[in-house]
């Protein structure tokens, strides 16, 4: 058995798609030391190597292609999947460039989205992405960029969507929007690596086709426990891409490397960013 460290979000989405992986459903000859933390955790383990196979963001990704290469199963990214920017009261673009914006993480790709949508909007106050919508609600915080479970419940709190930050992303570019996929160390074998990209592949086949087995397991870690916000929040983040980027998936996360590369935040891309072998 081949031992491996592994991290992910503890978000229904990808406790959909490892279940299969971490519980031996599928047939396979690792044994996974899983993490499971929140997605800006996650980048910051990223910058210091400290897992082996790790959920990023593909913002913290595109700043880490020396140590990380992305593999093609296991992604969020899609159309309609973006982060959205909520307020307590209605706020305009020239508002928001005074208003403290509560954001999930420097690293995330909200926070470049944000950036991309609103560059003078410099306010911003880091926190867990859970906390972000009572932040807003208490006025801790003008504004707020939110992500995961929180899209399906933040108009029945009263709050106000100022801009879906995916749309605008879509609009722009006209491509789906990348959020997040699964990276591995490029030091280990590429054996390895291609067998972990077909298992990742092979897990979400499992979980689409079995939908029940992974019901367990999500709910360990679910910070919504609402069933139907949980369904919601699988549908809209496990698609195509997850199982596999394909061309149309690769383009959109290019195109985020050249927007980085155009405003000089990165110096270059790194040869063979993403795995190719699905």
């Amino acid at each position: 058995m081949k031992h491996l460290t592994l991290g992910f979000s503890p978000c229904p989405n990808d406790t959909f798609i490892f279940d299969a992986l971490v519980h031996h459903k599928i047939q396979h000859n690792y044994n996974f030391d899983t993490q499971l933390a929140d997605v800006e955790q996650l980048n910051a383990w990223a910058f210091k190597n400290k897992l082996a196979i790790t959920k990023l963001s593909f913002h913290a990704w595109a700043y880490l292609m020396k140590d990380y290469q992305m593999l093609p199963s296991g992604a969020a990214l899609g159309f309609g999947v973006g982060p959205l920017l909520i307020s307590k009261n209605p706020l305009t673009g020239s508002e928001l460039t005074q208003a403290k914006i509560a954001i999930p993480g420097k690293w995330t790709t909200a926070n470049f989205l944000m950036t991309n949508s609103f560059p003078s909007a410099t306010k911003k106050v880091e926190m867990l992405f859970s906390e972000i919508e009572n932040a807003v609600l208490e006025g801790k915080c003008d504004a707020g960029v939110i992500i995961h479970e929180n899209r399906f419940t933040y108009a029945e709190k009263g709050l106000h969507l100022v801009q879906d930050l995916g749309k605008a992303w879509e609009d722009q570019t006209g491509m789906a929007i990348p959020l997040g996929g699964i990276a591995i160390k490029r030091n280990l074998p590429n054996e390895i690596k291609h067998d972990i990209a077909k298992l990742i592949k092979s897990s979400i086949e499992y979980s689409i086709n079995h939908p029940a087995s992974p019901k367990t397991y999500i709910a360990e870690h679910a910070q919504e426990m609402n069933p139907a916000v949980i369904q919601k929040h699988i549908d809209l983040y496990v698609n195509q891409f997850s199982i596999d980027l394909g061309q149309e998936g690769i383009k959109a996360i290019d195109e985020m490397l050249n927007v980085l590369l155009r405003e000089k935040l990165i110096s270059n891309k790194e040869k063979e960013p993403i795995l190719n072998c699905l």
